[in-house]
């Protein structure tokens, strides 16, 4: 059974691991550069869980996965290439990897971050097809393109609560 908490610092290394095997399988499945060889740093995540934004799942009380949920405005979707559903509040999910050894992850974050009662938005690389697979099946609409801070393009998508 999956559950989420906060993240607490002890948690950085195993964080580190998931990291590393997310971009393993993202380069497997032909998305080499969204997350190259580095990112996201750890102290990206430091900073997450100093916000209270950082969670970690768990299967059976090990960390199979981690993402952040931070609830407010995300400065990267201020311009869109597009238009967003509207202008009510969000969270967002950034940051959400596992390291592949549960089921389910995905809409078990979702779930929980349903209950925060915001809307929901997510960006991925265009070559991340297994994330944009999740995102679309799980009802986001794509709302346009939106420009990252290392430059790059991601596609944006927004779910209604």
């Amino acid at each position: 059974m999956l559950e989420i908490r906060k993240t607490e610092q002890e948690d950085l290394d195993r964080i580190a691991e998931i990291f590393a095997c997310a971009r393993r399988r993202m380069k497997e499945t032909g998305n080499p550069t969204q997350w190259g060889e580095n990112r996201p740093s750890l102290d990206l995540v430091r900073k997450d869980i100093s916000e209270g934004c950082s969670y970690v799942v768990l299967d059976h009380g090990k960390i199979v996965a981690t993402f952040a949920f931070p609830i407010g405005i995300e400065p990267t979707y201020l311009e869109i290439d597009g238009k967003w559903i509207d202008d009510a509040p969000y969270g967002t999910i950034h940051r959400i990897a596992s390291d592949a050894s549960a089921k389910g992850i995905f809409e078990s974050v979702l779930s929980y971050v349903e209950q925060k009662g915001v809307d929901i938005r997510i960006d991925t690389h265009r070559d991340n097809r297994p994330m944009l697979h999740l995102i679309e099946k799980n009802g986001f609409v794509r709302c346009g393109i939106i420009i990252v801070d290392d430059g790059t393009e991601r596609i944006a998508f927004q779910k209604k609560i």
